[in-house]
C-alpha cells in the first residue's frame, strides 16, 4: 500500500480535495490494517479519513512552494523511469540466478560423477 502514497504538494493545478481524501482514506486504512472496516468500525474510520484530509489540506496550504511546480504527466514520467531501472534490476538479478542456479548444477552432476567413478568405488570397497 505505502508505494502508492503520492506527493501531493505544490501542483499545477493544484492538488483537489478527491486527491486529498483518496490520500487520507490510504493512509488511515494503512496505520489501521484494515482495506475493508467492518460496518461497526465504519464510521471512526470516516472520523479518522475526515481529521485526516483536513489536516493534509492544511499542511499543504501552509507549506512554502520550492522549485517549480509538480505536474501529474511529469511525476508520471519519473514513475515510468523508476519502474524501467528497477524492471532492468529485477531482470538481470533473475538472468543471474539462473545463470548461478545452472552452474551449481553443473558443479553438482561433476562432483556426482566422480564420485560414482569405478576407481572411487574401488578405493572406499572394504579390503577383504
Amino acid at each position: 500500500m505505502c508505494r502508492n502514497i503520492r506527493v501531493l504538494h505544490h501542483f499545477e493545478p493544484p492538488t483537489t480535495p478527491e486527491e486529498i481524501r483518496a490520500a487520507a482514506l490510504q493512509y488511515v486504512r494503512k496505520v489501521s490494517g484494515l482495506t475493508k472496516p467492518a460496518k461497526a468500525d465504519g464510521a471512526e474510520i470516516a472520523r479518522a479519513v475526515d481529521a485526516v484530509a483536513r489536516a493534509t489540506a492544511r499542511l499543504l496550504e501552509r507549506l512554502p512552494e520550492r522549485g517549480a511546480p509538480r505536474t501529474r504527466e511529469g511525476e508520471r514520467a519519473r514513475a515510468k523511469a523508476r519502474w524501467t531501472s528497477r524492471e532492468a534490476r529485477i531482470v538481470s538479478g533473475a538472468k543471474r540466478d539462473t545463470e548461478k542456479r545452472a552452474s551449481t548444477a553443473t558443479a553438482r552432476r561433476a562432483s556426482t560423477a566422480e564420485s560414482s567413478s569405478p576407481a572411487r568405488a574401488a578405493r572406499e570397497r572394504p579390503a577383504r
